[in-house]
């Protein structure tokens, strides 16, 4: 049986950057279980397992705007530096977790900063980046 939408999936999977330093990793811990179609991947990530059977240890590579979405400069604001928390340091390349209008926790990566303001782009932190993705399917149903 091969990954289709509304499968059980079991898998190890990874993501690594273009240079090679690992974004996430299940390898080595619990094998993610999901539904493809759930949510728990974005959308273009399990656009990439479409297919595969258990068994098949794969490694991909794909752009990361084609897995989490084409970079939007509607997305990239420009923040007080009194918004946020009280000695926090914003370097530029940092990844940090804002709360979202409805309680969801997003990622903004620190772009700039100065005395006064903060420039965040709030796209998916991997969008920018050339990905390998590495996906161990232990079990489909």
């Amino acid at each position: 049986m091969s990954i289709s939408p509304g499968s059980q999936v079991r898998l190890h999977l990874a993501i690594y950057l273009d240079d090679g330093t690992e974004a996430l990793s299940s390898f080595g811990g619990e094998p993610m279980r999901f539904r493809i179609g759930d949510g728990t991947l974005a959308p273009g990530l399990e656009g990439l397992l479409l297919g595969l059977e258990a068994g098949a240890d794969e490694q991909m590579l794909a752009a990361g705007a084609a897995l989490f979405g084409a970079r939007d400069a509607a997305l990239v604001q420009r923040v007080p530096r009194t918004d946020l928390p009280d000695g926090f340091a914003p370097e530029p390349g940092d990844v940090i977790p804002f709360q979202a209008p409805g309680g969801q926790e997003t990622l903004g990566t620190i772009l700039s900063t100065d005395d006064t303001e903060v420039e965040i782009d709030f796209n998916h932190p991997l969008a920018r980046r050339g990905l390998r993705i590495h996906a161990q399917v232990l079990e489909v149903g």
